[in-house]
């Protein structure tokens, strides 16, 4: 069972998205700092809990096709064993996270367009 949620995931997808054409998200320079989709991503995924990010690892393995959806369980169990280097550096080393991610939601039954839409409807 995921346990992340769609929020998050599409929160995730659409920064990507964004980060892997290049656009940043708004940049800030006081004192010379900024601040880019790049850095906004990292710490969003740094941030996240280690039940979430094994989720989020799983679902983009199962994106790729190293785990089949109904082995999200044994994927998830894997992201916590395996895991080696801090989850946001892997995530953002995949040049395609987005395409994984929302192929993983995909095979899981979860509609990543329907995630993405529901997060960007006014409140």
């Amino acid at each position: 069972m995921l346990q992340i949620s769609n929020d998050k995931i599409a929160h995730i997808i659409m920064r990507a998205r964004d980060y892997e054409s290049g656009v940043n998200a708004w940049a800030h320079q006081g004192g010379g700092r900024q601040h880019s989709t790049r850095s906004e991503l990292h710490d969003f995924i740094a941030d996240l809990n280690e039940d979430e990010q094994a989720s989020l690892v799983a679902i983009m393995w199962i994106g790729r096709d190293s785990f089949d959806a109904d082995e999200l369980d044994e994927a998830i169990t894997t992201a916590r064993i395996e895991r080696t280097v801090p989850t946001e550096d892997y995530l953002m080393g995949e040049p395609r996270l987005a395409d994984l991610l929302e192929a993983g939601l995909d095979a899981l039954g979860v509609s990543p367009e329907a995630i993405e839409d529901d997060l960007q409807k006014p409140v």
